[in-house]
């Protein structure tokens, strides 16, 4: 057998072992297995996911054989939840794999408790009203759900989980926690221990830039009344001051000081979306306050108290030009600052699961290591019931998508993918399903997107007859390489719920396939 550390070697270097060990513990409930589904399955099972369950009440017909490569002709008249499970289970044994010969419509409708013992279910092709329900359900489960759909040239993949919050965000760029513009007393002491009027050429060509910026700031606050530089002429002036330092042309350490000088300039203490995160009700602790929660509410004190306006530190420097010596002793005060924080953070989170009435160690050492080292990433996403947006989107949103020439034809997507559940409801078929007059297809699409609109408040909105043509075209058909695509968004989007990794998209993904554009509502 192979070793799980080898296996999945990739994904190690990207979640980290808690991550991964995230996905091994996951449960994930598959409803309806056509591409769509099981190319989103695929992604998941190839990447370790626990355990599978594929619930889909067809049968495999010829036509499944040209857009879902899990089955196969000797498929043909079986459950499609059986054949698709079966080729899942042997892309990976590791997981574990069953399914369920039930229509996920008729499920939904008899036995909501089911999908309670699930981490994630992934609905795909549902209708709207089973969207709906399914939604209610899982949101009173505290189940994540993430509905995904395919139809012709285009698709959706839309989120629906009460709340979720993530420590490891990732983002792409983030300013180094230096603390340049705000030094600690070991940052300055160590700093103001060394000479940056050296005469030696080549200690003055070593000394680290944080030194340098860290003396600089501190000369330039001491002739500005302890301000920082803050207008455009200012900054040009303190880097004017650090080339006035320089010795030779060569001195890469004064280079990486005038570059990295904005760190000096960036405002002191928390920024304004850490500041909503602690001031929000939830950190306002009951007995069943999450994890995360508990530890919003020590940072908040934190930054009240021992932290004097600012986050834990992270407690690690990039590289730089720099002596061994010092850049060693440099890391080791990041380090010990990071680690006394550390243990203030800790003792105060302890404190807060004894007076909401749990146990002290509830909280692993390393999730709060983790939280303190990210603190200033912390992210939480709220997601309205699909039956809110349905009902009332956002007006001035989406009559800004259907003015915007950018937006008008994923948003145009988007209500003809409702208007074909409509159309479905009224006419027992999707338009174009089978064969028939084309043009009455077309016209009873662009009657009901009219009503739709009207409903949502648009009176007087419509959309293009190309658009509307091109729906009726597709048939409700699920092509593969769309399926692959949405499968593929879709997985992704499970991963970070899971892991608790990166940010999961807000809003309605709308796959514009005759344009290959891709573009989110918020709605």
């Amino acid at each position: 057998m192979v070793e799980p550390k080898i296996k999945y070697d990739r994904q190690l270097r990207i979640r980290g072992e808690q991550g991964q060990a995230a996905l091994e513990k996951a449960s994930i409930c598959l409803l309806n297995c056509g591409p769509t589904g099981s190319e989103t399955l695929k992604n998941l099972v190839l990447g370790g996911i626990g355990s599978i369950t594929v619930v889909d009440g067809s049968k495999v017909e010829v036509g499944d054989l040209g857009n879902n490569f899990m089955v196969d002709e000797s498929s043909i008249g079986e459950s499609m939840a059986k054949c698709v499970c079966s080729f899942l289970q042997e892309l990976n044994d590791a997981v574990k794999a069953k399914f369920i010969e039930e229509h996920p419509q008729a499920l939904i409708e008899t036995n909501p408790s089911f999908f309670s013992q699930f981490t994630l279910v992934v609905a795909t092709q549902l209708v709207e009203d089973s969207m709906i329900k399914l939604d209610r359900i899982c949101r009173e489960a505290n189940v994540m759900l993430i509905f995904a759909r395919s139809y012709g040239l285009t698709g959706l993949v839309r989120i629906s989980v009460k709340e979720h919050t993530i420590i490891e965000s990732k983002p792409d760029h983030f300013l180094d926690d230096l603390r340049l513009n705000n030094p600690w007393p070991e940052l300055k002491r160590f700093a103001e221990g060394i000479d940056l009027n050296t005469a030696d050429p080549v200690a003055h060509k070593h000394i680290p830039y944080v030194v340098i910026l860290v003396r600089m700031a501190n000369e330039w606050a001491g002739s500005h009344n302890g301000r920082l530089p803050s207008t455009r002429e200012e900054k040009k002036e303190f880097k004017e001051l650090l080339k006035s330092r320089m010795i030779a042309f060569d001195e890469d350490n004064y280079k990486e000081a005038i570059e990295a000088s904005f760190k000096v300039f960036a405002p002191r203490g928390i920024s304004q979306e850490l500041k909503q995160l602690i001031d929000d009700s939830a950190a306002e602790l009951l007995h069943n306050s999450s994890d995360f929660w508990v530890m919003v509410a020590a940072l908040k004190e934190f930054i009240a108290n021992e932290g004097a306006g600012e986050a834990p530190l992270e407690g690690s420097i990039p590289d730089m030009t720099s002596s061994t010596e010092q850049y060693v002793n440099l890391q080791k005060i990041y380090q010990a600052k990071a680690e006394a924080d550390f243990l203030v953070m800790e003792q105060r989170v302890r404190n807060h699961l004894k007076k909401i009435g749990r146990e002290t160690n509830v909280i692993s050492k390393q999730t709060i290591r983790s939280f303190c080292r990210n603190a200033r990433k912390l992210k939480v996403c709220r997601y309205r019931l699909v039956e809110d947006e349905f009902n009332s989107p956002v007006l001035s949103e989406l009559l800004k998508y259907l003015a915007d020439e950018e937006y008008s034809v994923a948003v145009g997507f988007y209500i003809l993918l409702r208007a074909v559940d409509r159309f479905a409801a009224n006419y027992n078929s999707f338009p174009g399903e089978f064969d028939g007059e084309m043009d009455e297809n077309i016209s009873r699409l662009k009657t009901t997107a009219v009503g739709l609109l009207s409903d949502l408040g648009c009176n007087g909105q419509t959309l293009t007859e190309d658009l509307i043509s091109e729906m009726c075209r597709f048939g409700a058909a699920e092509l593969h390489a769309v399926a692959a695509f949405i499968g593929g968004v879709a997985s992704q989007e499970v991963i970070k719920l899971i892991t608790k990794q990166f940010v999961p998209m807000s809003g309605t993904f709308i796959f514009n396939g005759i344009d290959q554009r891709s573009q989110l509502l918020s709605l």
